[in-house]
């Protein structure tokens, strides 16, 4: 989408495109089934914000509009989640809102953000080497007079060189220090003090006493100009913003290169049977498109001609190419990478297993953990207290040396900037998402990798999870007039509308056997959690036979007895009773003992609850290790037992196949929802496992320890810079492009140790 984004601040029309219902879904999704009437969330980037004041200040901007219902915006990732209402508000009034305080919004996503992100790189490099060439030059002519001794140059030459200085220092002030004057200006307006306000203050205060002094050097300031000073600290900010904002979009990066994955237009098969190039967005499920070497498939769908393999690594965490022969699916925003072949879309937009992931990491990208709000909380009022200590350090030192309590306060102003404090914990948890979704692993909440780093004890659900995603059905015994393949047709007919484990396998068994439909008709169908399925089926046409009610399960909830057999086991009942039961086999993940084994060794202890039958359970429990096993649990079974552990002061990881475990991954401390067919948009989990490796959960577990021990140390590290050099600073002692120099490390040391969480834990201690 091109969005048409206003020329000055509260230009409507020149957002008349997003109004238009049609385009909402290129940034955001509808929360109601009324819509697009009913509220939508939509997804935006922010250009021009440098801190967490400047969030606060959107946020304040955005809420004061009518049907705007909740806003959530990162300082971090620089994005925004806008929870709107379609009958009251069109997207223009809250675009014109920020737009107003000096913020311009832009669809994420969009091809103008990302142009728009490259051309103020560009920009920001520009001004970077119009402070660095500046700084040299003043720096030489600054040299004599820090060497020279009294005589050595007479006052012409003493006073042509600040003139030099002053005309070079000019374009720092008004093309470099740009950025800082235009943000501390946009927080006067509205009436609040940024983390720009204190710089900007610094550096005209230094500029404009250096100015009076070269202009007047008989003056009450004359004695000494700061022009070196000045181009130095700007020097100095510039390079640490620099390279924060690039360490800081390679670790969020991830988010980005997911978002760029789908092509924006493909080839369709038309009536004709000829090929025509189109754009994705009007792909319908149903059609045919046909995918070359090298490009990207534009939506979930099943390869109907040729054979391939697929890139899906940023999708599943699977590095190496995936076979995707005739007949396998494929995954929109995985990349073909072979051989042309013809898919016929089975999802598109939303209903993607694409569109899911992305929303997910923009939620993740945008959520504020709990040690962030903390220090957002401290950051605005304390630029208060850096307003006030500089006030105080002017008026000490002002009987004593004008010139010098101007530059304490200067330097107060510089080096008590709270950017640091700010970026410690977004940087690292951001920087862990990133990582850990590299790695197959979606993280919905930022707040659980706090959560995550404290846990003692880990709940594995078994089928699905410690097995694999579907198992094999093995043997099928049947009531006397039946045939197994009739059985298995009516279990398939019945299992076809659900995504439990079980009823795959057997509409896998009759896929592939018979590579038809069932037969049998199924209306009405229920599925009840952690028991079965119940359905009415019928043969032929409507009505010309009474359709019979059927259940398909648990031995106790189709009323039929167990087979003595230790092996995962599903039945088939009717009106009459036992129709069939199917004996699956379960084989194990090939990493589960080493999994179990790695939980181990971090201190963890580990727990089997599942609601097969006991004997299978625990015959499970002890190929893998795992000394604690319960089976034949219902949910509430499964509540009852976590509740217990926590009882006891334990923190519990939930690692559950996200189907019928929603209740106990809600109320475990942390949760992961395992397994690739998971519904993603109504999963309860903190995390979503894309991949097939159960290693995920040690690494995870051991990226989390690592996180907050990285965010304890950005947070002591912006406390300790503060307590030393502020009172440095009221001293005098503390000169300005020293601060300028102090509070660019500061942040940068921050960014820098969060960016070693981008390189992924080995999974150990």
């Amino acid at each position: 989408m091109q969005a048409i984004l206003p020329s000055s601040p509260v230009d409507l029309p020149a957002h008349a495109l997003l109004d238009d219902p049609a385009e909402w879904p290129a940034f955001g999704h509808a929360l109601d089934a009324a819509a697009p009437a009913g509220r939508w969330q939509s997804q935006v980037a922010i250009e021009g914000m440098h801190c967490a004041a400047c969030a606060f200040t959107v946020e304040v901007a955005l809420m004061q509009v009518p049907g705007v219902l909740e806003v959530q915006v990162s300082a971090a990732s620089r994005r925004a989640r806008v929870v709107w209402s379609a009958v009251r508000v069109k997207p223009s009034r809250w675009f014109a809102a920020a737009a107003a305080v000096g913020y311009r919004l832009v669809p994420a996503g969009d091809i103008a953000a990302r142009a728009q992100r490259a051309q103020v790189t560009r920009m920001a490099l520009w001004r970077w080497l119009v402070a660095g060439f500046c700084m040299m030059q003043v720096m030489m002519y600054a040299y004599p007079a820090y060497i020279a001794q009294p005589g050595d140059m007479t006052a012409d030459a003493a006073q042509l060189l600040r003139w030099a200085s002053w005309v070079l220092s000019l374009p720092v002030l008004l093309f470099s220090c740009g950025p800082f004057f235009s943000s501390a200006w946009r927080d006067l307006r509205a009436r609040r003090i940024g983390m720009d306000l204190p710089v900007a203050l610094g550096m005209a205060i230094t500029f404009v006493v250096s100015s009076a002094a070269t202009f007047d050097p008989a003056g009450p300031f004359g004695h000494e100009v700061y022009f070196d000073a000045f181009t130095m600290f700007v020097f100095f900010l510039l390079t640490g913003r620099w390279f924060e904002a690039r360490l800081r979009d390679r670790t969020a990066g991830a988010l980005e290169a997911l978002m760029n994955r789908l092509p924006d237009s493909i080839e369709r098969r038309d009536v004709d049977g000829s090929f025509s190039r189109v754009a994705v967005r009007r792909l319908a499920a149903g059609d045919v498109v046909r995918v070359l070497p090298g490009e990207a498939f534009p939506a979930d769908g099943t390869v109907i001609e040729g054979d391939t393999s697929a890139d899906e690594a940023l999708l599943t965490g699977e590095s190496r190419p995936v076979p995707r022969p005739c007949g396998a699916q494929v995954l929109a925003g995985s990349h073909n990478l072979d051989a042309a072949v013809q898919v016929r879309i089975d999802a598109v937009g939303p209903g993607t297993r694409y569109a899911q992931i992305v929303a997910l990491m923009e939620s993740a990208s945008i959520d504020k953990p709990r040690l962030a709000q903390l220090a957002d909380r401290v950051a605005r009022p304390f630029l208060g207290v850096v307003l006030a200590a500089a006030a105080l350090a002017f008026v000490v030192w002002w009987p004593t040396d004008h010139g010098k309590a101007l530059m304490a306060a200067v330097a107060v102003l510089i080096v008590t900037c709270p950017c640091a404090f700010s970026l410690a914990t977004p940087a690292g948890m951001l920087a862990s998402a990133g990582t850990l979704a590299r790695g197959g692993m979606l993280v919905r909440n930022l707040q659980a990798l706090e959560a995550l780093a404290s846990v003692d004890t880990v709940v594995f659900d078994k089928t699905g999870t410690l097995t694999r995603d579907t198992p094999r059905l093995e043997r099928v015994y049947c009531r006397r007039g039946i045939r197994p393949g009739d059985a298995v047709e009516l279990a398939a007919a019945l299992g076809a509308q659900s995504l439990h484990p079980a009823a795959r396998a057997l509409v896998g068994a009759w896929n592939a056997q018979y590579r038809m439909p069932p037969a049998w008709m199924v209306s009405d169908l229920t599925e009840h959690a952690g028991q079965g399925l119940e359905g009415a089926a019928w043969q032929g046409a409507v009505g010309a036979r009474l359709p019979r009610r059927m259940r398909l399960g648990a031995a106790a909830f189709c009323g039929v007895a167990p087979l003595q057999v230790e092996a995962a086991q599903v039945h088939l009942s009717d009106e009459g009773g036992w129709v069939a039961s199917f004996v699956l086999a379960e084989d194990l993940r090939d990493d589960a003992v080493a999994a179990v084994r790695a939980l181990g060794a971090q201190g963890l202890a580990v727990r089997l609850l599942s609601g097969d039958r006991g004997a299978a359970v625990h015959d499970v429990a002890g190929r893998v290790g795992i000394p604690q096993a319960q089976g034949d649990c219902l949910p509430e079974d499964k509540l009852d037992a976590l509740r217990q552990l926590q009882a006891q002061g334990r923190r519990v990881a939930m690692v559950g196949d996200g189907l019928n475990d929603g209740p106990v991954l809600a109320q475990a401390d942390v949760s992961f929802a395992f397994g690739r067919a998971v519904p993603l948009t109504r999963a309860r989990a903190d995390f979503i496992v894309l991949s097939e490796s159960l290693a995920s959960i040690p690494q995870a577990i051991a990226q989390a320890r690592r996180t907050l021990r990285v965010v304890r140390q950005n947070l002591w590290w912006a406390a300790g810079y503060n307590a030393l050099c502020v009172p440095l600073a009221l001293a005098g002692l503390l000169p300005a492009w020293l601060a300028g120099l102090g509070m660019a490390v500061s942040s940068l040391v921050v960014v820098l140790n969060a960016a070693r969480l981008a390189v992924p834990s080995g999974g150990g201690r």
